[in-house]
């Protein structure tokens, strides 16, 4: 087995892996090679036979394992446990789905764009359709977000523009408008024909993040429009 590999098994069995690529995300390289370092120091300390009285045999097990993990690490170079930590956080990244929150009021911006990167979503944000729509061709996002009244151009439209080219693309709108006759039509005709969602404002926003782990994980909607 590849000595990488070999170490990076073991540092997963340990439990060491994920706090080592959370400190070198936040605190860099040197950080993360002293926790590693330190903590199978420790646990050699911890799990030694003499300290393990009536459990000597899975003591002295658990020893030879972290004697083995410490002449890998000592085999292999810096550079190569820090391209180990550098993949998990590539790949981490890799896997999020990204959001674009299309809505023209300042404030809702920053509390979508926040609340979704607490959960764990790439997003970014545009301010109105015509905003949107170049966005999304940058972006390529696994769900759109929008408001259906803004400048320039509406959501309703700005959807039915990025539709012509993405036909599978999933969006919910979120509306609080009252009025405009034909632009209601509108919506309720793009909820009904292409069932997606709409959240009426105002909403909760643990309703609005159960609405879309739902929409973008799972694909599975049972009502099309959610209040």
């Amino acid at each position: 087995m590849d000595k990488i590999m070999s170490i990076e098994r073991e540092l997963i069995f340990l439990g060491l892996l994920d706090k080592a690529r959370e400190i070198y995300s936040e605190f860099g390289s040197s950080g993360a090679l002293s926790y590693i370092k330190s903590s199978y120091h420790l646990l050699s300390k911890v799990y030694h036979p003499d300290l393990n009285p009536g459990n000597e045999k899975k003591a002295k097990s658990l020893q030879q394992r972290l004697n083995h993990v410490s002449e890998l690490i000592n085999q292999a170079g810096d550079e190569e446990l820090i391209g180990l930590l550098k993949k998990g956080l590539h790949e981490e990244a890799g896997r999020k789905k990204k959001v674009l929150v299309v809505e023209d009021e300042f404030g809702l911006q920053e509390t979508f764009r926040d609340v979704f990167r607490l959960e764990g979503y790439d997003v970014r944000v545009a301010v109105d359709g015509e905003n949107g729509y170049q966005t999304f061709l940058e972006f390529k996002p696994d769900l759109v977000f929008t408001d259906v009244v803004m400048p320039k151009m509406t959501g309703i439209e700005m959807v039915k523009k990025i539709r012509q080219d993405h036909p599978k693309i999933k969006v919910i709108y979120i509306s609080g408008f009252f009025g405009l006759r034909n632009m209601k039509r509108d919506l309720n005709e793009d909820v009904l024909k292409y069932g997606y969602p709409c959240l009426s404002k105002p909403f909760k926003i643990s309703a609005m993040l159960e609405l879309v782990d739902e929409y973008i994980n799972k694909n599975q909607i049972g009502l099309h429009r959610y209040t």
